[in-house]
Order: C-alpha cells, then structure tokens, then sequence
C-alpha cells in the first residue's frame, strides 16, 4: 500500500521520536534527567479529581456527549474569560471545549485553509502549526522572532509583502518556546494588521498564568473577535495534560465552522472529564498562588542550570520553560545530544522550534526539585564546557 503524499512532507514528531530514545535509555539503566518536555508533574487539584470520580455515578457519564460539551462546561469556560480576562463571550455560541487544544490546530485548519493557501507560521515555534499545514497542504510563510523585538512579528515588514494568500497567522502569546511576552499595544496592532489584510488569527494561549500575575487574552483587544480565535487548555494551568481537556474561544460564525469538522472527527469529551474540568476552572487565586511558587522555585535552578552552561537567558521569562542562549557558535543539537550522552540529561534543543531556535535549547520547569539539583550537580561534576 502506497501512503497519502502528504506524509511525505511529515515527520514523526520530535518528541515522539526523542522520548523513545529516551525510555530506552533508562531501560538500560541509565538514569536520564528529563528536563525536555512540557508535562505538568504535579495533581491537578483534590476537588477536580473528585469531581472526575463523583461523574462516574451519573446515568449517562458512559454515553455518547455533546459535540459542543455540556452546557454547564461552556458556562465555565465563559465564567473563566470573564473572571480572568474580562472578556464576555457567549457560551452557546463563542465557545467550543476541545480534546486539547492540539486537536483545535487540525480542526482549524481543516475549517479554513485549502491547498495552496498560505499560512503564517513563527519561527521559533510550536513545530504542530507547520506539521497540520503541511498535512492540509497549506503553504507555510514563516516569520522570524528575534530577541532584539523581543520575540514580536515585525508587521510592517510583513505588511510589505504580498499577503494575497495567507488565510491565518498563528501567533502564542506568552510566547512557547522563548517565554515572551505581548503587551496590549502590540495586540491592537496586530488586530489592525490582521484587518488591513484579512487575515485569521489565531492566538494560542495555554501559558498565560504560568509565572505571570497579568494574564491577557487577545480577545480583549476591542473588536477582536472580528478576527480573531483563540485556543486554551487546562493542560498547563491546572496540571491536567493527559486529560486532554482544552477550549476555542471567539466569533460565533468562526467557531460554527470549526464545529463543522470537530463533529465529524469525534463524539465527545467524557462526562467525567468534562465535570473535572468545570471544577479546575472554577479555582480560586490560591491555586495559582501556589502554582507559580513552586515553579518559581524551580526556575531559580533552572537559571543555574543555565549559568552552569555557560548560557545566557531572560529573567522575565513566563511559562513552563527557560530559553537558553548558548555560548556563541555552540549548536543547539550538539549541545542537547552531548548532555544525553555525558550526564544523562535530556533538554530541547532549540532547532526543534524552527531555524531561528539555532544556538538555544529550552530547559523545562516540570521537574522536580531534586531532579533540577541534580541535573545542576552533574554539570558541575562533569566540568561540562560548551
């Protein structure tokens, strides 16, 4: 059997492929330090599991859901931009719960784009933007971050261009995987921009309240939702990562046409899931409180990490990870590949994330305290030099 050719241009995703190397490592008994990948270790909060488990009693907790999620979910997820963000969205309408928000970037994509539409991409980015263009035969235009904007698209360079074709831009703000952030200006800038030009964007914005005391949303900008749709997950925020448990806010008519294919590609979120989710949304401030210290304890060895290296990086840095620029002329890929084999730890390299990742690799925060000591410790011991 011959396979679709638009596999040809897809690659088995980078950490699928690392992580097995990875396991087997530790199956040999090596005794790897993951501090690549983004996956919460820490419980999502007693009373979400509790509302997980008191759902399983319920009549029709086994059956077929909703498409759209229950309705007291969609309330909650409404509740949530409202508290949060002060962003009023309709809940029958502006508001569609998804199995994460991964599965949200297919779905969008399959909603708007045909082949040869083209697609603007950041560079460095989530590498799932360009994978789905390339599997909906999309054309991808990236566009480069650097560190002197801060990691902000230059849009009056963009808007020099011929911009004929491009149907969305994806941006994610607080940014994955440099941890920048957007300021409000920038956002009213960007709703001007993707005006001028109609485009879609679609603002992916699971970090927000991962070390950051403001979070926004860019469907707080006045007259957003004319173009704008924006994707969340609990994934991060709550600890609930394998739940796969996320969200798409914005324009009614944009979210009825995403509902078009979502509805045909599954039958619903599990009851209890969605109960669970209804619970984590409705956390008070402690929660976060609490959240962001631990990881703000674990950033401080994260930093040393870095310092160890020989590295460069942000202070100012939000989400789950620190961006680390390396010594000058270092590779990314050297640098992750050495670590592995030297001292047994596994950390991302930055080319993961598009060309303009070479020379940094991105360390994660979910990771224990002891396992970040550690991982600081064999640095030192090896005497590691970049």
């Amino acid at each position: 059997m011959i396979t679709a050719s638009r596999l040809g241009q897809t690659k088995e995703y980078y950490f699928s492929r690392k992580l097995r190397e990875v396991r087997q490592r530790m199956a040999d008994g090596r005794p790897v330090i993951n501090l690549g990948i983004g996956s919460p270790d820490l419980p999502p909060a007693p009373e979400v599991t509790a509302a997980l488990q008191d759902a399983l009693a319920h009549p029709k907790a086994h059956q077929y859901q909703s498409y759209q999620g229950i309705p007291e979910l969609r309330e909650a997820i409404a509740n949530f931009y409202e508290a949060h963000y002060k962003v009023a969205l309709n809940a029958e309408t502006e508001v569609l719960p998804l199995m994460g928000s991964k599965e949200g970037i297919m779905h969008i994509s399959m909603a708007f784009l045909n082949p040869g539409d083209q697609v603007l991409i950041p560079n460095p980015g989530y590498p799932t933007y360009a994978a789905v263009a390339r599997l909906v035969e999309a054309d991808i235009r990236t566009y480069d971050l650097n560190a002197d904007q801060n990691w902000l698209p230059d849009l009056d360079a963009l808007a020099q261009t011929d911009l004929s074709k491009v149907k969305i831009m994806w941006v994610n703000y607080p940014h994955m995987p440099t941890g920048a952030t957007a300021t409000k200006d920038f956002f009213v800038k960007l709703i001007a921009f993707a005006k001028a030009h109609q485009i879609l964007i679609v603002n992916d914005n699971p970090y927000s309240f991962i070390l950051n005391d403001t979070p926004v949303s860019l469907l707080e900008i006045p007259d957003a939702k004319e173009v704008v749709l924006e994707l969340n997950s609990l994934s991060k925020t709550f600890n609930m990562a394998g739940w796969r448990v996320g969200m798409l806010c914005g324009n009614a008519e944009f979210i009825q046409a995403v509902l078009k294919v979502k509805s045909n590609m599954d039958s619903g979120m599990f009851y209890g899931l969605q109960k669970g989710a209804i619970a984590a949304l409705g956390m008070d401030k402690n929660w976060f409180e609490q959240l962001n210290g631990t990881y703000a304890r674990r950033r401080e060895w994260a930093w040393k990490i870095a310092n160890a290296l020989g590295g460069d990086f942000s202070d100012n840095q939000q989400g789950l990870f620190v961006w680390v620029k390396l010594p000058e002329g270092a590779s990314a890929e050297a640098v992750a590949d050495r670590l592995l084999e030297e001292v047994d730890l596994f950390i991302t390299p930055g080319t993961v994330f598009g060309t303009a990742g070479e020379g940094y690799i991105r360390i994660s925060l979910c990771v224990s305290l002891t396992d970040l000591e550690a991982a600081h410790r064999r640095i030192i011991d090896k005497n590691i030099q970049l």
